[in-house]
């Protein structure tokens, strides 16, 4: 079977339902694809409350602002498919996807390309035991499918993912036992390792796992300091009790189906690795495709957000249902909520990150 749509969405988190919400309410036809059995994406992990301004969500916890998203969805007729995997992106903005068992083609006038990200391993002896698995995964075991992961956590990484399941882990009545981080500070928002300091998780700055150790799952974990380059100081091994590790060592994007579509990618440690070349608008370097979110550079769930809008702003611009005057309105009022998003040290960063991306692409495009 062939589908024909105005605009495909691969992902239906956070940066996809606000690409799509956008344009929907423009009139636009819009299908969006998702592997998983439920819409959301992470939001429907985060069960803590946002902050900023009231534009982001500030006070609404992240599951609510995802059903939220979903019922707007529906209202305007949003096209949902889920347990759906897009296995390939093809030339003139075609799309290979597995429904129901049965593979069928989508043709799209614009693609846009909402995959998220993966988290990054970290290898050491012992880290294939039954209990060593990502932090986002605990979230999932706990928040999702109502599983504690274990009884006693050490959680690798002091990033906001980090800090944020810890915390849920706690809530959900786990001991979090260490909270191990290979830098010399907290590399997080100081409002949420407070939390954790005040629950008296005991922090381990410049440490790093050294090993894993049990009969056939963790039964205990070793911890030592490290000094320039990440070495192990020898003779500053510790050992926990534990029986869960939890890696929070950062994000990827999920770029498979770009590298499929030929897309240009440039290397930015600041937002994962390897990114896509885009424009301000999000825009690709092949034409009729777009991304948003997480795949176009590690932030946030709110920036990922203000990106699908961009996006279905410049989407909608294209396909002649939006004019131009009211897009670059709504642009403007876009970016400008983002800008207030990348404000402070870690936020002034990604702006800095964000911009290189932008630079680079408008290079690419002079050549």
């Amino acid at each position: 079977m062939i589908y024909n749509t105005q605009v495909a969405i691969i992902g239906a988190g956070p940066a996809g339902l606000s690409a799509a919400i956008e344009i929907a309410k423009d009139g636009g036809q819009v299908m969006v694809f998702d592997e998983n059995d439920r819409p959301g994406g992470q939001l429907f992990k985060q069960i803590h409350k946002f902050f900023g301004s009231e534009h982001h969500g500030a006070g609404i916890r992240g599951f609510r602002f995802g059903e939220k998203m979903l019922e707007d969805c529906r209202n305007l007729g949003v096209d949902i498919r889920l347990n759906t995997v897009v296995y390939g992106m093809f030339p003139d903005n075609e799309l290979g996807i597995v429904e129901n068992g049965k593979s069928h083609t989508v043709k799209a006038e614009r693609i846009i390309v909402a995959t998220g990200a993966t988290e990054k391993p970290l290898a050491f002896p012992g880290w294939d035991l039954p209990g060593v698995m990502g932090a986002g995964a605990a979230q999932t075991m706990m928040n999702i499918n109502r599983v504690q992961p274990g009884n006693r956590i050490v959680m690798i990484g002091s990033g906001n993912v980090g800090l944020v399941v810890s915390y849920q882990l706690l809530q959900a009545g786990m001991d979090v036992v260490a909270l191990v981080e290979g830098l010399p500070k907290v590399n997080g928002y100081d409002v949420h390792a407070n939390k954790l300091k005040r629950q008296g998780v005991p922090f381990y700055m410049s440490h790093t796992i050294v090993e894993a150790k049990g009969n056939g799952k963790v039964e205990e974990v070793v911890i030592a300091e490290v000094g320039p380059r990440f070495a192990v100081k020898e003779g500053t091994e510790k050992v926990i009790k534990a029986d869960t590790v939890c890696l929070a060592v950062g994000l990827m994007p999920s770029l498979e189906l770009l590298r499929m579509s030929g897309a240009a990618f440039t290397h930015i440690p600041a937002m994962g690795g390897y990114v896509p070349m885009h424009s301000k608008n999000m825009q690709t370097t092949n034409s009729g495709i777009y991304v948003a979110g997480d795949v176009a550079g590690i932030e946030e769930a709110s920036t990922a957000m203000e990106e699908g809008k961009l996006a279905g702003i410049a989407v909608c611009k294209e396909l002649g249902i939006l004019d131009e005057a009211d897009a670059l309105k709504r642009e403007a009022e876009v970016n400008e909520r983002i800008s207030e998003l990348r404000i402070g040290s870690h936020g002034e960063k990604r702006r800095e990150a964000k911009d290189e991306i932008i630079r680079r692409y408008d290079s690419w495009k002079e050549k």
